[in-house]
């Protein structure tokens, strides 16, 4: 009994970080309608990015580690969110205007632009963050043992769990939720009552670059390290689990990736480790496969 909840509680950092990143990418898919692979891009940008500046702050700057590593944070987020407007506006923008589906193309090349670019920037190394807030902090005592998390852990699973709480309250009761909405289930109409949709299209992109930002970073500051491999197997199962849960509700999504956080967290508790991301994929594709819906995507 001990072990299995404290596995559960272990899932609730990953759960956390895949509800947070299937929100933000519903919030993408749902104005482009296609899918994009740079949303996984960005969130291993941002991490690389991080791990660039808290290293030159810390060896070059000769900064305490607290500054240093803040000097990541805000580095990760301006660069991540300078590239997400710029990604939006002169890339996806023109390019969903004339032909929708020239994004997917569009989309693998910002991917490589992003991935080469880190890669260039890091020298093709491999940064780790030193361990921080590694204090155990204890939520429960069953059968005499101690169970709970880091006080990092916590504090990732707080930020994560509040970025969705706050974006779905959002846009249920807000003039942007509504905009958002409005957009996404037809653009042309929304323009024909004074809606600037390519404004619209722009902000819900840089939104969601913001939310892989942000997860991108947590993620960082949590396993301590980033690569592009990570951050694109985050995108992909973030894409099918998405398409699971249906891109045109972002809690719907948010719930489906937290649940698929939890499943994962449990096989590596009980199952080999080598078939975890196998097994996981191939279950969100047999997922996607009978919840199979026939419908005309403009």
């Amino acid at each position: 009994m001990v072990y299995v909840v404290q596995q559960l509680l272990n899932a609730l950092p990953l759960a956390s970080l895949y509800a947070c990143l299937a929100f933000g990418y519903s919030l993408a898919f749902g104005v482009t309608r296609r899918p994009d692979i740079t949303f996984g891009a960005f969130v291993a940008f941002a991490g690389q990015i991080c791990l660039l500046f808290t290293d030159y702050g810390w060896n070059h700057l000769y900064l305490v580690l607290p500054a240093a590593v803040g000097l990541g944070l805000f580095a990760g987020a301006g660069y991540t969110l300078v590239a997400g407007f710029w990604n939006a506006r002169t890339v996806m923008l023109p390019l969903h205007k004339r032909s929708p589906n020239a994004v997917i193309a569009a989309s693998l090349g910002v991917l490589l632009l992003l991935s080469e670019g880190a890669r260039i920037a890091l020298d093709t190394r491999s940064l780790w963050l030193p361990p921080m807030g590694e204090q155990f902090v204890p939520l429960f005592v069953i059968e005499g043992s101690q169970i709970g998390l880091t006080r990092l852990q916590i504090l990732h699973v707080g930020l994560m769990l509040s970025l969705v709480a706050g974006g779905h309250c959002l846009l249920s009761v807000s003039r942007a939720g509504r905009l958002w909405q409005a957009v996404c289930q037809d653009p042309l109409a929304a323009r024909l009552v004074g809606i600037d949709a390519d404004r619209v299209f722009v902000a819900a992109l840089v939104v969601a670059s913001a939310f892989a930002a942000f997860g991108g970073l947590s993620a960082t500051a949590v396993y301590g390290t980033m690569d592009f491999g990570a951050g694109l197997m985050f995108g992909l199962k973030v894409v099918l689990i998405a398409a699971v849960g249906g891109y045109s509700r972002p809690l719907h999504s948010a719930l489906g990736a937290a649940a698929v956080g939890f499943a994962e967290q449990l096989w590596s508790a009980y199952g080999a480790m080598i078939w975890r991301d196998v097994v996981i994929i191939s279950a969100l594709v047999w997922l996607l496969v009978i919840s199979r819906r026939e419908r005309i995507i403009p």
